[in-house]
């Protein structure tokens, strides 16, 4: 699949805000989470594709993040709840009250028997998925900032092999976690994609907003923003960093400062040949690199700012969910 040919499927206009999406294996059924609380199902292969809210108790709070395993879909909000629903019926199936703040990200197992949650109470949670039952609890990130406010917990990855589990925090402090034992194995900091105004605001800015490990699961790639000059707006370079897993050494170092703000995910291609990454400021942007050299080969403008995005196991769909929109991309050749 070339970057190059990338392009628009559909577009579905909306009036909330769209933070995360997952589609089927063969996506033709779409599942998002909103800031008016609800979790959608959408059958997309439909020329007109409605909303369907799923059914239960639900979330009272914006639903930040999703994962699809199977026919189990599993939500995450700052309602503090992580909730259980079943794809086939569109039921809830059980609610807990996983973290004592804010859920920021909630992502599978390569097996997906577990769920993996982090929160603004700076804790990593690990979960059985047939039961909700919580296997493990770990956290190397202090709760307040080196200026003592309240720091955020926005990023988690797990390694495509299952071995490794990475969380990132709001001041660039990245630790990675054995998934047997839930012991640290590596520190990494990014302390450009933290911004600190000791003057005019006091107030900070920017953040670890994703991670990713490479498909051989001996990188990772790390995604924020670089320095910002305003801390009330997103006016700083979209910031990628590559690292070596074993030593912490970084291989990449990259900013654009065309397409400006947080870069919100990131996806490696096959056979790691390129690096995704998907995020914004008042617009979005989707920008394609060179993984070894870093050299940017395609890049796109978005119309709004992309919160998350979904694409299949053959990199063919993609699955934007953005400000007030919700985009299907195709990365197979055009029919002539």
């Amino acid at each position: 699949m070339q970057p190059s040919n990338l392009h628009e499927l559909a577009k579905w206009p909306c009036q909330d805000i769209v933070f995360c999406a997952a589609a089927s294996d063969d996506s033709r059924r779409l599942w998002i989470g909103s800031s008016d609380a609800g979790v959608y199902q959408m059958d997309v292969a439909e020329e007109k594709p409605q909303r369907m809210k799923l059914s239960g108790e639900g979330h009272s709070s914006y639903v930040t993040c999703l994962t699809r395993c199977g026919s189990t879909l599993v939500t995450g909000s700052y309602d503090r709840k992580l909730i259980w629903w079943d794809t086939e019926t569109g039921q809830q199936i059980r609610q807990i009250k996983a973290h004592d703040k804010w859920i920021r990200k909630i992502i599978s197992t390569p097996d997906h028997s577990r769920v993996i949650s982090v929160a603004d109470d700076m804790q990593c949670r690990v979960w059985d998925l047939a039961s909700g039952t919580m296997i493990a609890e770990f956290s190397d990130h202090p709760p307040m900032t080196p200026h003592h406010y309240p720091s955020m917990l926005y990023a988690v990855a797990v390694s495509p092999d299952g071995s490794k589990i990475a969380t990132g925090d709001r001041v660039g402090h990245v630790a990675i976690w054995d998934s047997k034992s839930f012991e640290t194995i590596a520190e990494i900091e990014t302390p450009v994609m933290y911004t600190w105004d000791p003057q005019k605001r006091r107030h900070s800015i920017g953040g670890i907003r994703s991670l990713a490990f490479s498909g051989d699961s001996q990188r990772l790639a790390v995604g924020g923003i670089g320095k910002i000059g305003n801390i009330d707006h997103l006016g700083g370079p979209a910031r990628l960093e590559v690292f070596n897993c074993q030593t912490g050494e970084r291989q990449l170092e990259l900013e654009d400062n065309k397409l400006k703000g947080l870069i919100e995910q990131i996806v490696w291609g096959p056979d790691d040949a390129w690096l995704l990454t998907a995020g914004g400021d008042n617009k979005g942007f989707t920008s394609f690199y060179n993984p070894e050299s870093g050299e940017m080969f395609h890049q796109e403008q978005h119309p709004a700012h992309i919160h998350g995005l979904w694409c299949d196991a053959a990199y063919e769909n993609f699955f934007i969910a953005a400000h007030k929109q919700v985009n299907h991309w195709s990365m197979a050749e055009k029919e002539a």
